[in-house]
């Protein structure tokens, strides 16, 4: 008991240590998925009952720049993936709010998402699914040609606002890292296996506060504003005999045919061609209307409704991490998740992890690509032997033929 009491409070001091500590870092939250990952984990029963639930395997995928260092990967396809951990509740109130994390798309993902939600006050995680209420939603999604972007989505009030700016992600086979960074100023960084890939402000690129100026709804144009930008010259008159010249006339190449035959065919007269002299209906010249005052617009006002929240950024109570994702094809690798107030921290942690074994990973991934290229190659060649074959048995079944023709006529 003794020992056992003594285990866990080393672990209880280096829990705390994470949290508090790591050079001046607070980390509310580190994963690796080393031994005991379960233990902290809870997979979800959402869509269990309809018998769309997936699963997530431990592995380290098929190609990586180290076996030990192994994630969770979705499970088959077709299916709804979920599952969620706890840390001790945290508010980022005056202070950075940092959430990063890898995903390797294995399956060469056409349709499905690679994202990564934080959670405030309690959830039954076992129930977690798509319908639980987050607060941040951060990380890829893909589906066909249209849609290869990185999702910021933030709850404000009840409600999510995505992000108003297109953040593109990356669509490889190979890992990357996924880097969210909010700002006690209310700005923030996207970043992608460490580089900047995003930046601004929460006000501006999310519509979580109304405008801060409305188009006045009482002003009227004036009703001697001139809006008419070009007008037809007063002076442009229509030239004498414009309305005689005809749209068609006679084709003047066309003669009566040899054969035609006047009492039979009736009388012959010429085909009609467009006339290159009309012009079609005379309309005067455009001009530059002297009197134009530009297009009018409704002076604008501070919007009633407004109320500013020097707070937009704060996300308090959060209290949990989890995945929650549909994908066609399974095969998604999530690993490294930290969630920390210490942006130096983070883009150190990256390369600890991702940045020490992408090299190797590459090699890896263009090695199994190349043998698979070469075994492609080998069948290919293999079905075109396999097509000469039956086509000398049917040169030489075509040649018995012929000798029993021969046969045949001795």
């Amino acid at each position: 008991m003794a020992a056992a009491y003594y285990h866990l409070r080393i672990c209880a001091v280096i829990v705390v240590c994470l949290q508090f500590v790591a050079g001046e870092a607070h980390v509310f939250f580190e994963e690796k998925f080393d031994d005991g990952w379960q233990d902290r984990w809870v997979k979800s029963d959402w869509k269990k009952s309809e018998s769309a639930a997936g699963d997530w395997v431990h592995t380290a995928g098929k190609w990586h720049g180290d076996p030990e260092d192994k994630g969770i990967q979705t499970t088959p396809d077709s299916r709804f993936f979920a599952i969620s951990a706890k840390f001790p509740e945290f508010t980022n109130k005056d202070k950075k709010l940092v959430l990063q994390f890898s995903v390797k798309h294995e399956q060469d993902l056409d349709c499905g998402g690679g994202y990564v939600k934080l959670l405030s006050g309690d959830v039954d995680q076992k129930s977690f699914g798509g319908e639980t209420p987050y607060s941040i939603m951060f990380g890829p999604d893909i589906c066909g040609y249209s849609t290869k972007k990185v999702h910021v989505i933030l709850s404000y009030k009840g409600k999510n606002h995505p992000i108003e700016k297109d953040i593109s992600c990356e669509t490889d086979q190979l890992t990357h890292v996924y880097t969210l960074i909010i700002n006690p100023d209310n700005t923030y960084s996207v970043l992608v296996d460490n580089v900047e890939k995003q930046s601004g402000s929460l006000y501006k690129d999310w519509k979580m506060l109304p405008p801060e100026k409305i188009k006045d709804p009482n002003a009227k144009k004036p009703e001697d504003w001139d809006d008419k930008e070009y007008i037809d010259d007063p002076e442009d008159t229509k030239p004498e005999g414009y309305d005689d010249i005809p749209a068609e006339i006679t084709d003047p190449e066309a003669t009566k045919p040899e054969d035609w035959d006047d009492e039979e065919d009736g009388e012959w007269k010429a085909p009609t061609i467009p006339n290159p002299e009309y012009k079609g209906p005379w309309k005067p010249k455009r001009i530059k209307n002297p009197a134009y005052k530009g297009k009018w617009k409704a002076p604008m006002i501070d919007n009633p409704d407004f109320e500013d929240d020097p707070e937009i950024y704060v996300f308090d109570n959060l209290k949990y991490v989890g995945m929650e994702l549909w994908q066609v094809k399974s095969g998604s690798l999530f690993d490294n998740i930290v969630v920390t107030d210490d942006v130096e921290y983070a883009k150190k942690f990256a390369e600890d992890t991702w940045g020490k074994n992408k090299e190797a990973e590459k090699s890896m991934f263009d090695a199994q690509k190349k043998k698979d290229e070469e075994s492609k190659k080998d069948d290919d060649e293999d079905d075109d032997d396999d097509d000469e074959d039956s086509d000398d048995g049917a040169h030489d079944s075509d040649k018995d033929d012929d000798d029993e023709d021969s046969h045949d006529e001795l």
